[in-house]
């Protein structure tokens, strides 16, 4: 496993450096990891092999997050879509992810980061969720960055889960369904808690959201880069947040400077 470079928060004089202000930057990033296989194909490789070299994309950026003092680095990993793509390709990617998260536990826990996923879970393999339950239990009373894993998921499917058990306890008197407002239905989500993404990154120039956080990226300021996920690195992530900081969320409102 490779060793972190530093561990220590980014002095002010280090974001300076860096085009960053640290009244700017977002609470919550979520990033669609995206062009490993188109990655690994101008190179001549399988697709796995553009998986693996992923994982260094996302040591690097978790390492830089945390050092940013972000609240939330969420990733999309696995969609529920995924699961159409060949048995060998699903196997690795499992294989990859309980990799993961076992090799990381010990850095998760030195960064003192709180790890999580959202996602179905019980299509999953066994063998790879105990490996992901025991990470999430040895960091839950850590306080710093929560990193998330969207595993096997899909916004649309967590919409309608979120409405079934809102119908159910609407049906058994628990609701009232007309008290039923947005704070309701987001309670009810895979993300109860955690605030919204400020930032979604997309990598590989695709331009669309692929079922990803549909409810929670209402307001969230969205970023394309060309950069296949593989060879995305702090300068990328840097770019990003000073876009962000750039602009104005005025969440349907008007910009008071003009």
């Amino acid at each position: 496993m490779r060793a972190l470079q530093a561990d220590l928060p980014f002095t002010p004089d280090e974001l300076h450096q860096r085009g960053l202000q640290p009244d700017r930057l977002p609470r919550h990033v979520a990033i669609i990891m995206d062009g490993n296989g188109r990655w690994a194909r101008s190179r001549g490789a399988p697709r796995i092999e553009g998986h693996r070299r992923g994982v260094q994309s996302v040591r690097t950026v978790v390492e830089t997050c945390a050092r940013l003092k972000l609240e939330q680095l969420t990733l999309y990993c696995f969609s529920s879509e995924n699961w159409k793509r060949p048995q060998l390709e699903l196997e690795l990617l499992m294989s990859l992810l309980q990799q993961y998260v076992v090799a990381e536990r010990q850095e998760i826990m030195r960064q003192d980061l709180r790890f999580c996923t959202i996602g179905r879970t019980d299509r999953i393999s066994p063998r790879v969720m105990a490996e992901v339950d025991t990470t999430i239990r040895m960091s839950q009373n850590n306080a710093g960055m929560r990193l998330c894993l969207a595993l096997d998921y899909g916004a649309r499917a967590e919409i309608a889960a979120a409405c079934r058990e809102i119908a159910r306890q609407a049906a058994a008197g628990q609701i009232d369904p007309d008290s039923i407002t947005e704070e309701t239905i987001s309670e009810h989500l895979y993300t109860a808690g955690m605030c919204d993404p400020d930032l979604v990154v997309r990598t590989a120039a695709e331009m669309r959201v692929s079922n990803f956080l549909l409810w929670q990226i209402s307001y969230s300021e969205l970023w394309v880069t060309d950069t296949f996920w593989p060879d995305f690195r702090e300068a990328h992530l840097y770019d990003a947040l000073r876009d962000y900081a750039a602009r104005e969320r005025r969440f349907g409102g008007l910009d008071v400077r003009k």
